[in-house]
């Protein structure tokens, strides 16, 4: 593949992550504005599902910010954004049941989610050092740093591919819990999916763009500009 080719893969992956992430805001905000139909909130959302699993060890917590919003299995304590804990509408619903999916993954022993938590060192370790690293690479000129810095974003890349069986299987576990449940009607059904799927672009969206940056860097260094 030319060197050409790999710029216009890059550029086309990078705007296509920007374009996903508009998406998401946008389709959070709509959203975020219709109330669900009985009223309930993130948190007794998130309450309801746990409890008719059995999940009494897993605690839920408020926490700062804006789509923060996470499970944390070191301390069993699932962590909702300000944005979705006390709010009623389909997306604190949504956001709400998709991360109680993961303390369902990790009650269940999830392969998926053990081979991610696996992969956490050495996507630290990517994440850390690796832009460094290649950007070294770049300014020096030297193929053997850049190459080395593409080798610790690989660890990067490789996770955030391993990251998205667990967060669809999140999203389908969510999807399935608020419909048993009988917590959303045809119509708030539909705006469940659409904020799950434009949460899913984004994790997809994120991966591309790695591979693109990666397949920039090997590019970069198998040229002739690079020692």
């Amino acid at each position: 593949m030319s060197t050409g080719v790999v710029y216009l893969l890059a550029a086309v992956a990078f705007g296509s992550s920007y374009l996903v992430k508009w998406w998401l805001k946008r389709t959070y905000r709509t959203w975020s504005q219709v109330p669900n139909q009985y009223g309930v909130t993130g948190a007794q959302t998130a309450a309801v599902i746990l409890q008719d699993h059995g999940l009494d060890n897993v605690q839920i917590q408020g926490v700062r910010g804006k789509l923060t919003d996470h499970y944390d299995p070191a301390k069993d304590i699932l962590r909702l954004s300000e944005s979705n804990y006390a709010n009623t509408s389909v997306a604190a619903m949504a956001v709400s049941a998709h991360e109680v999916g993961h303390a369902l993954q990790d009650a269940s022993n999830d392969l998926r989610l053990r081979f991610r938590r696996f992969l956490v060192p050495l996507a630290a370790l990517g994440s850390r050092f690796g832009p460094m690293v290649a950007f070294a690479g770049l300014m020096l000129n030297n193929g053997f740093v850049l190459r080395l810095g593409v080798f610790l974003l690989a660890g990067m890349m490789i996770f955030q591919i391993a990251t998205l069986p667990v967060e669809f299987n999140a999203s389908k576990r969510a999807l399935a819990n608020l419909e048993r449940l009988g917590l959303t009607d045809p119509a708030q059904r539909d705006g469940v999916r659409k904020v799950l799927t434009a949460a899913a672009f984004t994790y997809i969206a994120a991966a591309a763009s790695s591979i693109a940056y990666l397949a920039f860097l090997i590019g970069r260094s198998r040229g002739s500009s690079v020692a």
